[in-house]
C-alpha cells in the first residue's frame, strides 16, 4: 500500500438474519486496492470463509495459508482451485466472533493475475494468514474483480454479522 492511501467505505451490511454467503457486487475500478473488514460468528464450530470473485467457481484459484493455535502450527496449499480458503476453525467455540481483514491488490488491473491476501483469527482458537492468487475466470489474467462473495462452507453466518468494503485510493 503506497503512503498517503485512504480507505474509502464503499459499502457494509450487518446480516439481520443468518445467510450462506455475501456478495460484494458492481464494485467500480476506481481505486487501487480493495480490502473487505469480516466479523463474523457461525452456528456451530466451522469458522471459515471461502473467497471467490466475479462468480467464478471455476478452478482459475490458488492459495496457501498458514494456521497456529497457540500449541500447534499448519498449513496447507491448495492450486487449480474453485475458490481461495480462509479460515479453518472446526473447533472454534460457537458464537465467538471470527475477525478477517481481507486484501485485494491492484484489483483492476487487467494485465495481471490477482494476489488476495487476508489474516483471520478467532480469539478462542486461531490465527491465520492466507495468500491467494486468482487467475480470472478464463485463466485469462484481463479481468477485473467487479464483485466478491465470500460463503461459510458449511454452515452459515449468524445474525450481526458484518461486512465492510473498502476501496484504497492512492493519493
Amino acid at each position: 500500500m503506497a503512503a498517503g492511501s485512504t480507505y474509502t467505505p464503499i459499502a457494509t451490511t450487518t446480516l439481520v438474519s443468518a445467510a450462506a454467503s455475501y456478495t460484494f457486487s458492481s464494485i467500480s475500478g476506481s481505486y487501487t486496492d480493495l480490502i473487505i473488514v469480516a466479523n463474523f460468528n457461525t452456528a456451530s464450530g466451522n469458522q471459515s470463509t471461502n473467497i471467490t470473485v466475479n462468480g467464478d467457481t471455476g478452478t482459475n484459484y490458488s492459495w496457501t495459508y498458514l494456521l497456529g493455535n497457540g500449541t500447534a502450527a499448519s498449513s496447507s496449499r491448495g492450486s487449480t482451485d474453485n475458490r481461495i480458503y480462509n479460515g479453518s476453525s472446526a473447533t472454534a467455540t460457537s458464537g465467538n466472533t471470527t475477525n478477517s481483514i481481507i486484501q485485494f491488490q491492484n484489483y483492476a488491473n487487467t494485465t495481471t493475475y490477482k494476489t488476495i491476501i487476508s489474516r483471520s483469527n478467532a480469539a478462542d482458537y486461531f490465527a491465520q494468514a492466507t495468500v491467494g492468487l486468482w487467475r480470472g475466470s478464463t485463466g485469462s489474467a484481463t479481468q477485473a474483480i467487479t464483485s466478491i462473495t465470500l460463503t461459510c462452507p458449511s454452515y452459515n453466518y449468524i445474525a450481526g454479522s458484518t461486512f465492510t468494503l473498502y476501496g484504497i485510493a492512492a493519493a
